[in-house]
């Protein structure tokens, strides 16, 4: 077994990989940028070496200082995590020629899964089904047309290299294929380098089920399944193992499958063998198809070691260093059953963008499993995914982990930046996805339900106002007390946009009557409050967690509810020219600027590409118009709510 291993990744996969070398005894040495001097693997890690610049390509990207920082710590062996640099065949020769181990994969077997196209090829030739479709060298248009008239429509052209969605395109006709392919292969130059595609048959009511296989070089063992058909477009969002209605049968046609690629390659260390599986009929063993493998740790590895037991980075660990198989298939067996959502930091209502923001308060439930790269007071980087936190439940019966990652979810308290755990917990209740009836369609049908926000009662506006007076936790008995008369103060508080003026009478130091305003002038509802204990009821029901973070109060009800208090001496104004600026809807980089001082656009007109969160976001006119300013430049870095390019303003000629 190594006593040092440099890990080459960040987060909360960083601190997974630290927390099993902690317990086998291997020293940890981390890496860091500039953006993550202050993070929470650095802090955990025995060592931890500065690499460069926030950006990945300055620092988490650069291969050769990485080996730099394993040598001059005395690393024996480079964990890579996943992404950056894990499935990057060059690193891993590098990493060799320095003398030391790459904990995954040979460089030949990552290139021989590296192209979807060449892939398959190779799976066909293990005996491994693979979709009907076309992944051969010939790319001109007419002929790829001819191939997916072949095949049959609806038919999905793919990039061969990459992953993410980028570069995909569903085409249900022939009469727009040629369009449908020039879009695709635009798409994959531009991320990946490389504009060829594959062409494939199109799954009606697909499921994305995925083996967990474990090599040591020669020989291969699986660990079961997971079922991550709950994506949003193309982004997994809820992962669970075992996969539902999984029959006897179909697992060990699936699993034979999975050892058959890994050992076709001479795979060594942990990887996941993907499968696209007809959904529309039941399961059988002869409805599935290889899509890809990811040829290092997946996101979603907790879900496996729940049902089974075991420790996939130790595996990694134990393999690397000389190791033979850890066990064989025939003592491997599954173990109840476990969910896996991830905890972004996102604005849902925005269309899931990507946010910012520190973490003023962050607390997980006991009763789960969190995988997590970050703390209280840690900020999320606008350089990287903004991942949360991964949250884990198992139970005995499907039933059961699904309360419980229900209960967890509802829990969990974030405060600091707005999340995703409304839309987590809507996806949780979906009737179908309870019965384990899911596609990889269900949330973009059911988007509208499953994005509804949840209604904030007048008991949480209530409670805010009391925090924000002060009045909530008071200490003093004469706090709010008044000795003639009831005394009414006012507040007035923002949430989501909107002004909430309440008015707070202090009956005495234990009670309290909060008019809370309704949505018709007139209209309102009445809070009775009262301390009980330590807490306090509202209406009869207790109050949820507070915290208080300067002039924010986050009442950690319905997933989160956040309220800003309004200082009762500022005026809310907006300025006449707010319909003329185009604002950063987050942090990020300007990418790309397309408009001038006064050029003429129309509405919809793309004026500037931002790149945030490893995502492009298009810009564009709200209205016709004339530009006035143009109030950045591309490369720039800019912060949320920057001001980029003001139109001029509107005049009564120009109406």
């Amino acid at each position: 077994m190594f006593t040092k291993i440099l890990i080459a990744n960040r987060g909360e996969i960083a601190c997974r990989v630290m927390e099993t070398a902690r317990a086998l005894g291997v020293q940890t040495v981390a890496v860091y940028s500039d953006a993550d001097a202050q993070a929470k693997h650095v802090a955990m890690a025995d060592e931890a070496v500065h690499i460069g610049g926030a950006a990945p390509a300055e620092s988490y990207l650069k291969g050769d200082v990485i080996i730099a920082a394993a040598l001059s710590t005395g690393a024996q062996a480079i964990h890579p995590g996943y992404g950056f640099l894990s499935e990057n065949p060059e690193f891993v020769d590098v990493v060799e020629k320095a003398g030391l181990t790459f904990i995954g994969p040979s460089a030949d077997a990552i290139r021989a899964m590296g192209l979807k196209d060449a892939a398959k090829v190779l799976m066909e030739k293990a005996g491994v089904p693979v979709v009907p479709g076309y992944h051969g060298a010939t790319q001109e248009a007419s002929f790829l047309a001819d191939e997916a008239e072949k095949i049959g429509y609806p038919v999905l052209i793919k990039a061969v290299a990459g992953g993410g969605g980028k570069g995909m395109r569903l085409v249900e006709r022939s009469a727009d294929f040629a369009d449908a392919l020039a879009s695709a292969q635009g798409e994959a130059t531009t991320a990946f380098g490389n504009a060829d595609v594959l062409i494939e048959k199109y799954i009606q009511q697909p499921r994305h089920i995925e083996v967990q296989v474990f090599g040591d070089g020669t020989h291969a063992v699986h660990l079961f399944e997971r079922d991550c058909s709950l994506q949003r477009r193309h982004q997994k969002v809820i992962e669970e193992a075992p996969a539902p209605d999984m029959t006897p049968e179909m697992r060990a046609a699936m699993g034979q499958a999975g050892v058959k690629a890994a050992e076709a390659i001479g795979y060594k260390g942990a990887g996941t063998v993907e499968f696209i599986v007809d959904g529309s009929n039941g399961l059988h063993p002869d409805g599935f198809w290889f899509m890809e493998m990811n040829t290092r740790l997946q996101v979603e590895h907790p879900v496996t070691e729940a049902i089974t037991g075991i420790d996939l980075v130790e595996w990694q660990l134990r393999v690397a260093s000389g190791e033979s198989l850890p066990a064989r298939q025939e003592e491997l067996s599954i173990t109840g059953h476990s969910f896996e959502a991830r905890l972004y930091a996102e604005d849902v209502p925005k269309g899931f963008l990507p946010a910012t923001g520190t973490l003023s308060h962050l607390k997980f439930p006991n009763n789960c499993r969190a995988d997590s790269g970050v703390r209280s007071g840690d900020a999320i980087s606008p350089f990287y995914d903004p991942m949360i936190a991964k949250l884990i439940t198992h139970g005995a019966t499907r039933d059961i982990a699904l309360n419980k990652m229900r209960h967890a979810l509802s829990a969990c308290q974030v405060a600091g930046t707005v999340t995703n755990l409304a839309f987590l917990g809507a996806l949780c209740g979906h009737e179908d996805f309870a019965k384990g009836e899911v596609d990889t369609g269900l949330i973009a049908r059911d988007i509208d339900g499953l994005t509804q926000q949840p209604v904030v009662t007048p008991q949480i506006k209530a409670q805010a106002a009391l925090a924000a007076l002060g009045l909530l936790d008071a200490k003093d008995d004469v706090v709010g007390f008044s000795l003639w008369e009831p005394l009414n103060q006012s507040v007035s508080l923002i949430h989501e946009g909107e002004r909430i003026d309440l008015i707070v009478r202090s009956l005495d130091n234990t009670a309290h009557d909060i008019v809370v305003p309704g949505k018709d002038e007139g209209s309102g509802h009445l809070v009775q409050a009262c301390r009980q204990g330590k807490g306090r009821r509202f209406d009869g029901m207790t109050g949820a967690p507070v915290v208080v973070t300067d002039d924010t109060i986050t009442i950690f009800a319905s997933y989160g509810v956040a309220f800003d208090k309004v200082d009762p001496l500022a005026r809310i104004t907006q300025g006449a020219e707010a319909g003329n600026v185009i604002k950063a809807p987050m942090p990020g980089v300007v990418k790309g600027l397309f408009v001038e001082v006064g050029q003429i656009v129309k509405e919809g007109d793309r004026l500037a590409i931002l790149e945030a969160m490893k995502m492009e976001h298009s810009l564009l006119a709200v209205r016709d118009g004339v530009v006035g300013e143009v109030l950045t430049e591309a490369g720039a870095q800019v912060t949320d709510g920057a001001a980029l390019i003001q139109l001029e303003e509107e005049t009564e000629d120009a109406a």
